[in-house]
């Protein structure tokens, strides 16, 4: 089981990513590309680092807009995974 991370631990790894959010228990952020083709390009480009990592976001796709929102739901909250497909995540765009 991977190890949550204290309030500290996310406050400082959040202070990293741009553009990324702490909600709850949940790393998020939003895009937003210029129609529903370009937001489907992105999506697809999030499965292979997603699957390489064995690690999951959940993905809201709204048009032009896509939400990803990422926790380790066995751990039951924030954990370095997040963190660092967050960073892998960042970078595809």
């Amino acid at each position: 089981m991977v190890e949550l991370l204290s309030e500290s631990a996310i406050r400082e790894r959040a202070g990293t990513l741009s553009e990324w959010t702490v909600e709850g228990k949940e790393l998020q952020r939003t895009w937003k590309f210029k129609d529903f083709v370009e937001a489907i390009a992105f999506v697809n480009k999030l499965v292979e680092p997603a699957e390489a990592a064995g690690h999951h976001p959940d993905i809201a796709i709204s048009y032009n807009k896509v939400s990803v929102s990422l926790t380790t739901h066995d751990a039951g909250g924030l954990t370095e995974k997040d963190f660092e497909l967050a960073k892998v995540i960042s970078q595809l765009r």
